[in-house]
């Protein structure tokens, strides 16, 4: 019998299933110098994601949109910089970084190309 918890998961037989919209888990990729090395070299992907997201919604979410199987999940918590605009103070949001693995075999996932 399935279960639905208050943050909208779907619990069936132990496993969690992802209620969410994948293109909101999934926000956006992060093109940096090292990201573009990780993807040559370690096969991963890097990408901005839903900060309320865990690991297992990140990986379900991206097998559904770029149908590719995952191997794993690193994400990190980032704080957002104090800037300043003349005398006032602000601050940028806080976001959430995922570096996510594919498996041997996999496609890779082209996400910008540049010709």
């Amino acid at each position: 019998m399935a279960r639905v918890d208050a943050e909208g998961l779907r619990i069936a037989d132990g496993e969690v299933k992802v209620m969410k919209d994948p293109h909101k888990i999934i926000l956006l990729p992060v093109i940096t110098e090292k990201s573009t090395m990780l993807k040559e070299i370690n096969r991963e992907v890097c990408f901005e994601v839903d900060p309320r997201a865990n690991k297992s919604e990140i990986k379900k979410a991206a097998e559904q949109l770029f149908k590719v199987k995952v191997e794993s999940v690193r994400v990190m918590n980032k704080r957002g910089k104090t800037r300043r605009m003349g005398r006032t103070a602000g601050k940028k949001k806080d976001w959430k970084k995922a570096y996510i693995k594919l498996k041997e075999g996999e496609k890779m996932i082209e996400y910008f190309e540049a010709v």
